[in-house]
């Protein structure tokens, strides 16, 4: 074991209220806005989230670092979290299969993880006063000093974050010889929906998030794929103009996350910031159309407003949350297209809702035999 420190360290919300716990013994200073994951195991895949940039990760689970770490469970390029927050942090592993131990792999990117915190506590705070800003520190700043630090960090409001974690160049995933070929929109996509697009036979061609939709097209695909990623999708009023035209060009279109909401907002339907996000792998969902419930991965900040859904001419409800009611997927009502609020593609989580990947290449096939 590497590490040597148990200093102390310091969690400031942006409404003054402070926590305290220890460094793991990797020292610095981070930012972002602070959120809760309930998910009992899957922590490397969560790290790796796309959706996450930009946050700090507060856990529900009391040990974190118990299974090590495996090259198999990421879901990007790297971690994406700006920092972690827990109860225990386990410098040691017991899974024979690790590739080696979560201390290692957060030194290595330098994250600042702060343990040995009530996160009871912290995690009813927020529930009580709504997502917000926060700064963790182990490097021995002052309370003044990390204000001043805190003042600077801009909302998740109205914040774009999609250009920060989707690919420069375009890049190709699957079999070239596949039955099937999409286009997807890369606003901070995870691995694991490129797996579940391949096993189904689906070429996949991953485009930057500021894509036109020429370039798109000129891939001649058979559907189009609007991704998850992390912020507030209204800023991105370029990529909501490419989802009108993904539409507008009578293929299959599928959605997922920020991907959904973007397809939303290019129907007139408006977004807003959550008191609380949805984030964990036991949400539980209703299928509208079936009747049956599904237990779903979900991690959004971001939400369709129901009432603005409900009444628009051509649009309907598909899935929605069993806590709060909140729009959890939609369709259209004269095309293929549809999109859900959650993470089908269940990295971690259940396999409840993978059959949307079936059927959209059902859609795809619809398509080319038309």
């Amino acid at each position: 074991m590497k590490y040597t420190s148990r200093d102390k360290a310091i969690i400031l919300l942006s409404d003054g209220t402070i926590f305290y716990g220890k460094s793991i013994g990797i020292k610095g200073t981070t930012t972002g806005e602070i959120c809760f994951n309930t998910g009992v195991t899957g922590y490397q895949e969560i790290f790796t989230d796309p959706s996450y940039y930009g946050q700090i990760m507060l856990s529900t689970n009391a040990h974190i670092g118990n299974y090590g770490v495996h090259e198999d469970e990421v879901d990007s390029d790297g971690i994406k979290i700006s920092g972690l927050v827990c109860k225990n942090f386990s410098f040691n592993y017991s899974r024979p299969a690790a590739s080696g131990s979560l201390y290692d792999y957060f030194e290595k990117k330098n994250l600042v993880v702060v343990s040995d915190v009530d996160t009871r506590a912290l995690v009813s705070y927020i529930r009580d006063n709504g997502a917000m800003n926060a700064v963790i520190s182990t490097d021995g700043k002052s309370i003044e000093e990390l204000q001043a630090i805190l003042n600077e960090v801009p909302n998740m409001n109205g914040l774009e974050l999609a250009s920060a974690v989707s690919t420069k160049e375009p890049y190709f995933y699957g079999n070239e010889d596949a039955l099937f070929k999409v286009a997807a929109l890369d606003l901070g996509i995870k691995t694991n929906i490129l797996r579940c697009f391949n096993e189904r036979d689906v070429y996949v061609k991953v485009f930057p998030y500021n894509t036109p939709f020429s370039e798109l097209a000129a891939f001649n695909p058979d559907g189009f794929f609007l991704s998850n990623g992390p912020g507030d999708p209204q800023p991105l009023t370029e990529v909501i103009e490419v989802a009108k035209e993904m539409i507008a060009s009578d293929k299959p279109v599928f959605g997922i996350c920020l991907g959904h909401q973007l397809i939303a907002l290019s129907q007139g339907v408006s977004t807003y910031k959550m008191f609380n996000g949805h984030r964990g792998i036991n949400h539980p969902i209703m299928n509208a159309i079936s009747g049956k419930g599904e237990i779903t991965s979900q991690n959004h900040g971001f939400a369709v407003d129901r009432a603005e859904v409900e009444a628009h001419p051509n649009l309907e409800i598909t899935h929605y949350h069993l806590n709060d009611n909140t729009v959890a997927g939609i369709r259209l009502k004269d095309k293929q297209v549809f999109s859900v609020q959650y993470h089908p593609e269940s990295s971690p989580g259940p396999n409840d809702s993978k059959y949307l990947f079936d059927e959209f290449v059902q859609n795809m096939k619809k398509y080319k035999e038309a």
